[in-house]
C-alpha cells in the first residue's frame, strides 16, 4: 500500500501539489467568507432577551449564545411545536433551563398585541430584543390583516412589536434593539438599536423558492452551498450587536461581519425613513 502511494506521489507531483493548493484555498476562501466572530465575554446574568423566529437558523444559534452568558431567553415563534422542541435544545446546549416559548404570528398584527400585551404583564424587564424571523420570496399571500405576507413579516409585524414593547425597553436601559432587517433610528431614551446584515446563510429562509428553481440551476449553485456561512457562522453579527460592550453609546448603525458597514443609499435617506415611518404606524393603528 505504502509503495503504491509512493510510486503515485513519484509519478505524478505536480498533481499532487495542484491537489493540494486547490484544497488549501477552498478551506482560506471558506474561512473568509464565514466573516467576523464574537469574541465579546460579557455576561448577560439577570437580564432577558426576546428573540423573534428562534427556532431555527441563526435565531436559534443566538439563542444558544446568550443562554450561555447567563440571560432569560424568549423564543417567540409561530410554530409552537417546533419552538418547544428548539428551547429544549437550547436549555440542553447552554445548561440554562431560564428558556421559555411564547406564540407569535408575525402576519397577525393580533398576534403581535397579544404577545407585547403577554411580555408587558409578565416581563419586569427586557434588555435586547432580536428582531430575527423573516421570510423571502414565498408565494403571493394575504395575511389576514389584507397586507402582502413579506412585508407584514417581515417589517410591520416587528415595527409593531418594537413599538409595543418599546417602553419597557426604556424601563430596563441600558437595552438594545437588534434588527436582522432596518426599522428603527430611537435617540435619546436609553435604547439603542442596530440593523445588520448576517450574510448568505444555510437557514430555512430559501425553503420558498429553491423548490421552484430550474434543476439546471439547482445543479449549478449546488457546489456553492459548501461557500454559504453556517447558522452559528450568520449568527455572529447579531450576537456581537446585542452584547458588544464597546456599542453601548453608538445607535442607529448597519453592521456587517461584526464590523460597522455603509449601508446602501436608499438606506440613508432619512425622508423616505420618515414617510415609511408614519405610512407603517398608520398600517399597524398606531397613533
Amino acid at each position: 500500500m505504502m509503495d503504491s502511494l509512493r510510486s503515485f506521489v513519484s509519478h505524478y507531483p505536480k498533481t499532487i501539489t495542484l491537489v493540494a493548493a486547490t484544497g488549501v484555498g477552498l478551506i482560506g476562501v471558506k474561512r473568509w467568507v464565514a466573516g467576523g466572530v464574537c469574541h465579546s465575554k460579557a455576561r448577560l446574568d439577570g437580564k432577558t432577551v426576546l428573540i423573534t423566529g428562534g427556532n431555527t437558523g441563526i435565531g436559534k444559534e443566538t439563542a444558544v449564545d446568550l443562554a450561555k452568558r447567563g440571560a432569560r431567553v424568549i423564543l417567540a415563534c409561530r410554530d409552537m411545536d417546533r419552538a418547544n422542541k428548539a428551547a429544549e435544545e437550547v436549555r440542553k446546549k447552554s445548561q440554562n433551563d431560564n428558556v421559555i416559548v411564547k406564540k407569535l404570528d408575525l402576519a397577525s398584527l393580533q398576534s403581535v398585541r397579544q404577545l407585547a400585551k403577554e411580555i408587558l404583564a409578565s416581563e419586569e424587564r427586557l434588555d435586547v430584543l432580536i428582531n430575527n424571523a423573516g421570510v423571502m420570496s414565498c408565494p403571493k399571500w394575504q395575511t389576514e390583516d389584507g397586507f402582502e405576507m413579506q412585508f407584514s413579516v417581515n417589517h410591520l409585524g416587528h415595527f409593531l412589536l418594537t413599538n409595543c414593547l418599546l417602553d419597557l425597553l426604556k424601563k430596563s436601559s441600558p437595552s438594545r434593539i437588534v434588527n436582522v432587517a432596518s426599522l428603527a433610528h430611537e435617540r435619546g431614551t436609553g435604547v439603542t438599536t442596530y440593523s445588520l446584515h448576517p450574510g448568505v446563510i444555510r437557514t430555512e429562509l430559501g425553503r420558498h423558492f429553491w423548490p421552484e428553481m430550474p434543476l439546471w440551476k439547482r445543479v449549478i449553485y449546488t457546489p456553492l452551498l459548501f461557500f454559504i456561512k453556517s447558522p452559528t457562522e450568520g449568527a455572529q453579527t447579531t450576537i456581537y450587536c446585542a452584547v458588544e460592550e464597546s456599542l453601548q453609546e453608538e445607535s442607529g448603525l448597519y453592521y456587517s461581519d461584526c464590523a460597522p458597514k455603509t449601508a446602501a443609499p436608499q438606506g440613508r435617506d432619512d425622508e423616505a425613513a420618515k414617510k415609511l415611518w408614519h405610512l407603517s404606524a398608520s398600517m399597524v393603528g398606531l397613533t
